[in-house]
């Protein structure tokens, strides 16, 4: 009986109760019918075991990061150089909103944060530009879910800190599969912006615009090269590197562009607390599911199961990228990546398929699944930034999602794509 805990999870998320309290409910119940009700204070002690980890330190710190940058006019200094660049071809602005999210990717490590952030700027200008709200909502939707792939990535430290897979391997895997999603989605809107004869959102760039954009950004563009080269290069651990990050954001907003006060910190940190607050909850709650799968003894037999379709590895990469495009419609990234991890990576592993590898195919099919329908957390928030409605906008987002999935079966068969890069530096 106790392995029903998994329907059941799957089906009290369809009715509507929070994440946070389904991933307790169902196991929990479970606990209780199956007559293992000693177990179930259990679970509760796990919730703070799961959120007292060193590694897991650096999703605050990043999350505040990105709050400082944000508050501090960062975000309009990334869209001024992605435009002066690529705002003069058709379909401009598109283009732009992918180009600033592959640059604000690079600060946040966060799609919901790009969608907010970038989305309040954006989808204003687009349908002022001419572009209808609903494509301008659906684009930035799209493009936020290179956040979590470029690192720095709360998603990939997820999966770490639960796999013990190298956080440093990770972020070096991530760069080129999320900048392959970003051109990608670029060749669409090309093609969109041809049939549908797109605006132009401004006329070519002089030399000494493209100088004095690039001026303004370059400081705040800094900040991924300190953080990704203290890591790759082993000078500071990636939660040391996600203070630093926090750190050199304060000295960039308040002293070097006084673009926040001191008086404004307070708002500041309340935000990425309550932010980071809800993730470190749900991480918990995610470790407590585990222990019960673990109990369960529902990955051996899931396992057998997997093995017993196939044997071939190709076959059941296949299956599995379908399997976690399905959970990407209806939860989060990070509670799958710690409900389904101990599950499934071990099986490809065993199979060949080398662990950093196998860690950016589910990182990135879940990340995508954050711009699903029904539940894609960043069509909510795209739906609140916008005021259209999510059926919309998941109607918009198909072609763009078409790209997105074709890049993951890219990324899944082509592993030099994400592992160039950590066997150059000697991370794999």
């Amino acid at each position: 009986m106790l392995t029903l805990f998994l329907p059941l999870f799957l089906l009290v998320l369809l009715l509507g109760l929070p994440v946070f309290f389904a991933t307790l409910f169902a196991p929990g119940l479970m606990l209780l019918l199956s007559d293992m009700g000693r177990d179930v204070p259990m679970l509760f002690r796990n919730i703070y075991n799961g959120i007292d980890s060193f590694p897991l330190m650096a999703i605050p710190f990043f999350m505040l990061a990105g709050e400082v940058m944000n508050r501090g006019g960062i975000t309009i200094r990334l869209v001024n150089l992605s435009q002066v660049f690529i705002g003069h071809v058709r379909g401009g602005l598109a283009h732009v909103n992918i180009m600033s999210s592959m640059l604000f990717a690079g600060m946040s490590g966060s799609a919901v944060a790009d969608t907010s952030a970038l989305g309040s700027m954006l989808i204003p200008a687009m349908e002022k530009n001419g572009y209808s709200r609903r494509f301008a909502a659906a684009i930035t939707a799209a493009s936020s879910v290179i956040g979590p792939i470029i690192p720095p990535s709360g998603i990939m430290i997820i999966y770490a800190y639960t796999m013990e897979v190298s956080v440093a391997a990770l972020f070096a895997a991530g760069v080129i599969p999320g900048l392959l999603i970003g051109l990608g989605l670029m060749a669409v809107t090309a093609l969109l912006a041809k049939k549908h004869n797109f605006p132009v959102a401004r006329e070519k760039a002089s030399w000494q615009e493209k100088g004095a954009a690039t001026k303004a950004a370059f400081l705040p563009l800094l900040t991924p090269i300190i953080i990704l080269g203290g890591i790759l290069f082993g000078v500071f651990t990636p939660t040391e590197a996600s203070a630093i990050a926090v750190g050199y954001a304060l000295v960039l907003s308040i002293w070097v562009m006084k673009t926040v006060k001191l008086s404004d910190l307070p708002q500041i940190f309340t935000r990425s607390a309550m932010s980071s607050a809800a993730v470190l909850l749900i991480v918990g709650a995610a470790i407590a599911f585990k222990t019960v799968v673990s109990l369960s003894h529902s990955a051996e037999d899931l396992a057998n199961w997997v093995l017993a379709i196939s044997d071939n590895a190709l076959i059941l990469l296949f299956a599995i990228n379908i399997l976690l495009f399905v959970v990407g419609m209806f939860l989060d990234a990070g509670p799958a990546i710690i409900i389904l991890g101990p599950i499934l990576a071990p099986i490809f592993i065993q199979l060949g398929i080398d662990p950093v590898h196998f860690a950016i195919i589910m990182s990135v099919n879940l990340t995508v699944g954050l711009a699903t329908p029904p539940m894609g957390l960043v069509l909510f928030v795209a739906s609140s930034v916008s005021g259209e409605r999510v059926e919309s906008i998941a109607k918009a987002i198909l072609p763009f999602l078409a790209v997105e999935f074709l890049m993951i079966f890219l990324i899944t068969y082509f592993p030099a794509i994400s592992m160039t890069i950590p066997r150059f530096l000697g991370l794999a």
